[in-house]
């Protein structure tokens, strides 16, 4: 979704001015060198200049002069004491010409390194937590970077949708790739990287406009306001200018005072993994009005704060100038943060600043699509992976297989335009009651490619079927349980089925229903269904000689047999246990042209081993759940599993 870009707010008022003379703007008190056309002389002029390994950094800032104002100067850090010119070491000139002006140098031992955490926490505070709402200046990570902290959220001009913004070296880093998880708090801080994942890493950048990153956000409640900035929501984006006051709140050193001391400042950074690059942005040093503990402005894990402008009150306002990428090593005697430009950022990542948070209609605000808790019970229920022609065939959201939603996960055929797999869970203490959405179609991403619409469900015997049962995930909070309902619809998490099979039947009126409502019954209705948690996982089979049904000017497969997997741990001897299930619709089809804690005895003519379950649908699951699936023997002459004959004819047998 295309989204009309807020124009950049002017930082200009951000802090208060010096009061008397004008600084002259050079040595010779010439007005036509100005930061601006410095700033411009060194993009094009910085790269050369970095060619020398000793020079670490180039920039524009102001020089005090005996006996004049403060003049504009090129500022030079490096990383060691100036090297005689006899070693042949080319040297810092006193002044650069620039424009027929000659403008004076400043050299100053400094060297840089990114701030990324690099040592794990002595002290776990709020920013370092796993927290239920996220704000700036929280732990975050990528599975495979060191982590940092969360800049602000902002929305992705691409999509429509609100996602995180930090740095690359702490959402990508060396190692690791787009899609790849990004967690909070990062891995330095927790290492439950599966319980901590929030979302994905969508872009990001590491060149001349900057260090950065973006990535998905799922699962959790989002807060513009920074950590201990409670005045703050971080709403719009400037440019800074030498003087201007500057405040941040980072995962380390928390909320620190800054003043902009350099501008137009290009970087060279060593991320490790051979990786060297030259960083545009401005230097912040310490402001004197407001020093930070032991003078540190900055330290690892404080990358991929936002810097904001502190406005002439000295009061912390929501304009963003910068995002922190770097700082000075331990133990220099100056103390100083680098930062790239918001604007660059924000343009080269094509993300703008969250203005005002517009009211959302249900289904809008993905923060709480978790996807399936993988350790919803006490061991792992998961989709270990599927057969190489299973997991080409899935549709992907940004970048990934999985599509989350609330309280359940849905892997979507491309082929098929119905789901391959979904997993869900089912926490029986938190039922919410809530009545019955309508059928919608999933327009995220290309997923809306994806899917059978209305047109092949009509004037037929075939059901929406629904593979999460919607009351299954109408749990937890008010919220979540409303969400849960209204996802359940979404048809990703639909397959057609014989309305004989499906519907689960009137107890009321003592009909028997379909064996697919009858076993969802089974495990909903059990002895003690508020006691329990029971995760599970089903799909339709995709079988090789599944008829094709054609109605609307759509046509699609019907699955002939779906599958259904129980995990929970069992109330009666405390064991923890897996089932697996195999029901048929065959006969039922070819009709149409001319079938403990929870008590699952009567399934047994449906029973199928996780092994066999794998060999028909391409799904692999997790380790745990063979250790821990229930074996079983058949009665002597019933068929089961793949043997199954049509199950209508037989159900009597076993409600006798």
């Amino acid at each position: 979704m295309a989204t009309k870009q807020r124009p950049t707010r002017k930082a200009a008022k951000a802090a208060p001015r010096s009061k008397g003379k004008k600084p002259s703007t050079s040595s010779k008190g010439d007005t036509r060198v100005t930061a601006k056309r410095l700033e411009d002389y060194l993009r094009v002029h910085a790269q050369h200049m970095l060619d020398d390994p000793n020079i670490t950094s180039v920039g524009v800032g102001y020089k005090a002069v005996p006996g004049k104002n403060r003049v504009l100067a090129i500022q030079f850090t490096v990383a060691d004491d100036v090297v005689p010119q006899a070693l042949g070491a080319p040297q810092i000139p006193q002044s650069i010409k620039v424009g027929g002006v000659d403008v004076p140098t400043e050299v100053t031992k400094r060297s840089f390194r990114p701030a990324y955490l690099r040592r794990d926490a002595k002290v776990k505070d709020v920013r370092r937590a796993r927290a239920d709402t996220l704000q700036p200046g929280m732990s975050v990570g990528g599975v495979f970077s060191g982590g940092g902290s969360i800049g602000c959220f902002v929305r992705d001009r691409q999509t429509g949708r609100l996602v995180i913004l930090s740095n690359w070296h702490v959402l990508h880093g060396p190692a690791g790739s787009l899609g790849n998880d990004v967690v909070q708090p990062g891995k330095k801080d927790d290492d439950r990287v599966a319980h901590n994942r929030i979302g994905e890493l969508l872009r990001s950048h590491l060149g001349a406009a900057g260090d950065c990153a973006i990535a998905s956000v799922g699962g959790r409640g989002i807060s513009n306001v920074p950590v201990e900035l409670v005045s703050v929501t971080i709403d719009a984006i400037g440019r800074p200018e030498l003087g201007d006051r500057v405040v941040k709140s980072g995962r380390t050193t928390g909320v620190t005072y800054g003043l902009v001391t350099r501008v137009g400042v290009n970087t060279r950074i060593p991320y490790g993994g051979g990786i060297t690059e030259v960083i545009g942005g401005f230097e912040v040093g310490p402001d004197p009005q407001h020093p930070a503990p032991e003078n540190e402005i900055s330290r690892p894990g404080d990358s991929g704060s936002a810097w904001l402008a502190v406005d002439q009150k000295g009061n912390p306002t929501g304009v963003m100038l910068g995002l922190h990428f770097a700082g000075d090593q331990d133990g220099t005697v100056s103390e100083i943060a680098l930062a790239c430009y918001a604007e660059s950022v924000m343009n080269k990542l094509e993300i703008e600043p969250l203005d005002t948070v517009q009211p959302q209609k249900l289904g809008d605000d993905d923060s709480l699509r978790a996807g399936f808790d993988r350790g919803f019970l006490p061991f792992a229920v998961d989709v270990a992976g599927f057969t190489p022609t299973r997991k080409t065939d899935l549709a992907k959201l940004d970048g990934r297989e999985e599509v989350p939603y609330c309280h359940f996960s849905v892997w979507l055929s491309k082929k098929r335009k119905y789901p391959l797999c979904v997993a869900w869970n089912i926490d029986g203490a938190a039922f919410v009651k809530l009545p019955r959405k309508s059928f919608r179609t999933e327009r995220r991403g290309t997923l809306e490619n994806h899917q059978l619409t209305d047109a092949i469900y009509k004037f037929n015997p075939f059901d929406k079927g629904h593979i999460a049962r919607r009351a299954d995930v109408c749990w937890g909070s008010k919220d979540e349980a409303e969400l849960g309902n209204f996802d359940s619809f979404y048809f990703t998490n639909i397959a057609p089925q014989h309305e004989s099979f499906n519907q689960s039947g009137n107890t009321d009126f003592d009909t028997e229903g379909g064996v697919w409502g009858r076993l969802e019954n089974t495990i909903f209705d059990s002895e003690a269904p508020h006691d329990l948690k029971v995760s599970l996982l089903g799909g339709p089979v995709f079988g090789p000689d599944d008829p094709t049904f054609e109605q609307g000017g759509e046509s699609c497969r019907i699955p002939k047999s779906f599958w259904k997997v129980v995990c929970f741990v069992d109330d009666a001897d405390n064991k923890e246990k897996v089932f697996g299930f195999y029901l048929t619709q065959a006969e039922l089809i070819e009709d149409l042209v001319g079938p403990e804690g929870i008590d699952l005895s009567e399934w047994v003519w449906a029973r199928i081993t996780l092994t066999d379950l794998e060999a028909e649908t391409g799904v692999r699951f997790a380790q745990a759940m063979h250790q821990r699936e229930v074996t079983f023997v058949a009665p002597q002459g019933l068929a089961t599993g793949l043997r199954l004959k049509p199950i209508h004819s037989r159900v009597n047998y076993f409600r006798s």
